[in-house]
């Protein structure tokens, strides 16, 4: 069975940014199978209509047990989510900057749809082989304590880095190589 990795972009992320490029090359260079969707954001920014485009990829074989999800932001509530939904196991799942159920100063109808309980959220565990959550100090949208619930609630390997605010551009992460430990 095929190894396939996907990389999965938060709320106003695309595959063209911050560090989601550079991980797709260094893992095209070892020879892996990396797909890196484009989800709707933020026009139309729910989770049925992302659920629809990954629904694409299970039709076709491309999610498996052998599958790694790389996420960021957003993202990794929306794996957790599709996972649980679908009853898909798959061999890991690496979440930078993951939260679930944060209220923001601005439109929380782009976040609300993606969120569940944390007694639901538990069940990720159950359908991964291994999780690894990354966060950090100092980020603007996922305060660490959120991001700490996350990962405990997932039953996540816990990565702290310092000063990495909310892995983005604008914190110097145009590359994570950090990240590549892991794979």
């Amino acid at each position: 069975m095929e190894q396939n990795y996907f990389i999965i972009h938060g709320s106003y992320g695309n595959p063209y940014k911050n560090w989601i490029p550079s991980l797709k090359s260094q893992l095209s260079k070892r020879k892996l199978n990396c797909i890196v969707p484009s989800f709707t954001t933020p026009y139309k920014q729910d989770y049925k209509t992302w659920s629809t485009i990954l629904m694409a990829y299970v039709k076709i074989g491309y999610i498996t047990e052998e599958t790694t999800f790389i996420t960021h932001s957003l993202g990794g509530t929306f794996i957790a989510r599709f996972l649980i939904e679908h009853r898909i196991k798959i061999k890991k799942l690496i979440t930078v900057a993951g939260f679930n159920n944060i209220q923001f100063d601005e439109d929380n109808s782009l976040y609300d749809s993606f969120y569940m309980e944390d007694k639901e959220l538990k069940k990720t565990c159950e359908l991964c082989n291994e999780v690894i959550c990354f966060y950090s100090d100092n980020d603007p949208y996922v305060p660490m304590d959120k991001a700490e619930l996350f990962a405990e609630t997932v039953k996540g390997k816990k990565v702290l880095i310092n000063n990495a605010g909310h892995f983005n551009e604008k914190y110097g992460y145009k590359e994570f190589r950090e990240v590549m430990e892991y794979i």
